[in-house]
Protein backbone atom coordinates (compact mmCIF):
# COMPACT_ATOMS: atom_id res chain seq x y z
CA UNK A 1 0.00 0.00 0.00
CA UNK A 2 1.23 3.72 -0.98
CA UNK A 3 2.09 5.86 1.72
CA UNK A 4 0.04 8.93 0.62
CA UNK A 5 1.35 12.34 2.84
CA UNK A 6 -0.19 15.53 2.80
CA UNK A 7 2.50 18.64 2.31
CA UNK A 8 0.42 21.67 4.43
CA UNK A 9 1.14 25.28 3.52
CA UNK A 10 3.92 26.04 6.40
CA UNK A 11 3.75 29.18 8.21
CA UNK A 12 5.48 31.57 6.01
CA UNK A 13 6.34 33.76 8.40
CA UNK A 14 5.53 35.84 11.27
CA UNK A 15 1.89 35.17 11.52
CA UNK A 16 0.79 35.02 8.26
CA UNK A 17 -2.26 33.43 7.96
CA UNK A 18 -2.37 32.56 3.76
CA UNK A 19 -0.60 32.88 1.02
CA UNK A 20 -2.16 32.60 -2.67
CA UNK A 21 -0.27 29.93 -5.21
CA UNK A 22 1.66 32.33 -7.91
CA UNK A 23 3.39 29.56 -9.59
CA UNK A 24 3.89 25.49 -9.76
CA UNK A 25 7.55 24.13 -9.80
CA UNK A 26 6.07 20.52 -9.75
CA UNK A 27 3.39 18.84 -11.85
CA UNK A 28 1.31 15.45 -11.19
CA UNK A 29 3.38 12.54 -11.78
CA UNK A 30 7.12 14.52 -11.14
CA UNK A 31 8.99 12.92 -8.89
CA UNK A 32 10.82 15.23 -6.15
CA UNK A 33 13.10 14.99 -3.18
CA UNK A 34 13.92 16.46 0.14
CA UNK A 35 13.30 20.37 -0.06
CA UNK A 36 12.62 20.54 -4.08
CA UNK A 37 11.06 23.63 -4.55
CA UNK A 38 7.31 22.77 -5.23
CA UNK A 39 5.60 26.36 -5.44
CA UNK A 40 6.06 29.88 -5.05
CA UNK A 41 3.64 31.59 -2.72
CA UNK A 42 2.69 35.03 -2.41
CA UNK A 43 2.58 36.56 1.21
CA UNK A 44 1.30 39.78 1.97
CA UNK A 45 5.03 40.52 2.57
CA UNK A 46 7.04 38.59 -0.42
CA UNK A 47 7.20 36.10 -2.91
CA UNK A 48 8.36 33.23 -1.22
CA UNK A 49 9.51 29.63 -2.91
CA UNK A 50 7.86 26.75 -0.85
CA UNK A 51 9.86 23.86 -0.54
CA UNK A 52 9.06 19.86 0.39
CA UNK A 53 9.28 18.33 3.58
CA UNK A 54 9.44 14.71 2.08
CA UNK A 55 10.65 12.79 -1.40
CA UNK A 56 8.32 10.80 -3.39
CA UNK A 57 6.28 11.23 -6.82
CA UNK A 58 3.65 13.82 -6.33
CA UNK A 59 -0.21 12.47 -7.05
CA UNK A 60 -2.38 15.58 -6.38
CA UNK A 61 -1.97 19.70 -6.36
CA UNK A 62 -4.82 21.10 -4.11
CA UNK A 63 -5.04 24.70 -5.52
CA UNK A 64 -4.79 26.34 -8.34
CA UNK A 65 -2.49 28.93 -9.39
CA UNK A 66 -4.13 32.67 -8.36
CA UNK A 67 -6.07 30.50 -5.86
CA UNK A 68 -5.44 31.23 -1.86
CA UNK A 69 -4.42 28.74 0.93
CA UNK A 70 -4.89 29.50 4.82
CA UNK A 71 -2.00 27.96 6.48
CA UNK A 72 -2.05 24.61 7.55
CA UNK A 73 -4.28 23.75 4.37
CA UNK A 74 -3.17 20.91 2.32
CA UNK A 75 -0.69 22.06 -0.48
CA UNK A 76 0.22 19.17 -2.31
CA UNK A 77 -0.08 15.14 -1.94
CA UNK A 78 2.99 12.83 -2.54
CA UNK A 79 3.75 9.55 -2.67
CA UNK A 80 6.11 8.95 -0.38
CA UNK A 81 9.44 6.67 -1.89
CA UNK A 82 12.64 5.05 -1.52
CA UNK A 83 13.72 6.33 2.73
CA UNK A 84 10.70 8.81 3.08
CA UNK A 85 8.33 5.68 2.93
CA UNK A 86 10.11 3.59 5.12
CA UNK A 87 10.59 6.10 8.11
CA UNK A 88 6.60 6.63 7.92
CA UNK A 89 5.69 8.07 11.32
CA UNK A 90 9.32 9.36 11.52
CA UNK A 91 8.55 12.67 10.40
CA UNK A 92 5.38 14.46 10.07
CA UNK A 93 3.72 15.32 6.83
CA UNK A 94 2.26 18.41 8.81
CA UNK A 95 5.09 19.69 10.42
CA UNK A 96 5.96 23.39 9.42
CA UNK A 97 8.72 23.44 6.75
CA UNK A 98 11.41 26.25 6.36
CA UNK A 99 10.41 28.23 3.46
CA UNK A 100 13.06 28.78 1.28
CA UNK A 101 14.47 32.62 0.18
CA UNK A 102 12.28 34.37 -2.44
CA UNK A 103 12.06 36.88 -5.15
CA UNK A 104 9.99 40.22 -3.90
CA UNK A 105 8.42 40.21 -7.28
Amino acid sequence: MADVREFRLPDLGEGLEEGEIVAWRVEVGDVIELNDVVADVETAKAVVEVPSPFSGRVVERVAEVGQSLAVGEVLIKVEASGEDAAETGAASADAPASPGAGAGE
